[in-house]
């Protein structure tokens, strides 16, 4: 045998005991950004995505979408108005997204996956009652007051309850469920929800052994710019108070603080610009980003 083929052996033989480990378990895989813009990533990531079913763990994809939702909105000439970074979703808006979620960014992951190998199913949180969801009301403060601003986002939601059941029925039929961001509300109103929020919700409710949640940075960095390769709950939720942990990391730690603390055994920040980068954090002893667990 060549000395390809050799390594090719040799790190098919070091993966057993993390397949032995992961065998019949869920884990949640938030896709997005970089990861998702760019075409031998994004056919990476299906891959990857089947191989994990292919060898008996049970994988769900909760997907984002926000530079494909520009475009339509740009082509359609409806303006986006963002506050901190929160989309501001009228009911024009909100239609455009759910069409552009629900619809082509969906089938478009979904058939990466399918590609592959593997069967995936593309559905959204309204399918079933998966995602019910209320309107989220964004809370700010004031730089020059100080005073606390609340503001309408208009259909911007938050999860208020996960209900698995439909995941459940795919996942026992062997398929791959493939998820958009959008909740229904009480009187059947549309949301659209934060596909990190969502990852976060559905995990937690799904008790998933991980939340892998790709990112455009390596994790979670020390003062120093190194990667914390792990953090408990409470370390984490230091780090942020002593403001060690900021700005867009808040809300990605927030996410898997809140995944863990519903039910989800851990959660992981990983740079989605690295390749196989699923593969790489669950299959290898050191892992390729920062995991935070209860304790």
């Amino acid at each position: 045998m060549n000395d390809e083929g050799q390594q090719q052996a040799a790190l098919l033989a070091s993966a057993l005991p993390f397949l032995r480990r992961y065998a019949g378990d869920t884990i949640v895989v938030k896709y997005g950004g970089n990861a998702m813009g760019k075409d031998h990533l994004s056919s990476a990531f299906g891959r990857d995505i089947a191989l994990l079913k292919l060898v008996g763990i049970n994988p769900i994809v909760v997907h984002g979408g926000g530079p494909q939702i520009s475009a339509m909105l740009k082509r359609l000439e409806i303006e986006s108005r963002f506050v901190d970074g929160l989309r501001v979703t009228d009911q024009a808006a909100i239609e455009v997204i759910e069409m552009v979620l629900s619809g082509s960014v969906n089938k478009q992951v979904a058939d990466l996956i399918n590609r592959a190998g593997a069967l995936a199913v593309g559905i959204s949180g309204k399918d079933g009652g998966l995602l019910q969801a209320r309107k989220l009301m964004h809370r700010s403060r004031d730089a020059r007051s100080g005073q606390e601003e609340v503001q309408d986002l208009g259909f911007v939601g938050e999860p208020t309850k996960i209900d698995p059941r439909v995941l459940y029925s795919l996942l026992g039929s062997g398929l791959i469920p493939v998820i958009a961001p959008v909740g229904v509300g009480e009187k059947g109103e549309t949301y659209n929800i934060n596909a990190d929020t969502a990852a976060g919700a559905i995990a937690g409710s799904v008790n998933a052994s991980r939340l892998l949640m790709l990112t455009d940075v390596a994790g979670v960095l020390d003062e120093n710019g190194k990667l914390i390769p792990e953090l408990t709950a409470e370390e984490a939720q230091r780090r942020i108070a002593d403001g060690s942990i900021s700005g867009g990391m808040i809300p990605k730690v927030e996410t898997c603080l809140a995944a863990v603390k519903a039910g989800a055994s851990a959660a992981v920040i990983l740079d989605g610009r690295v390749p196989h980068a699923c593969l790489l954090e669950l299959f290898t002893h050191k892992g390729s980003g920062t995991l935070i667990r209860a304790a």
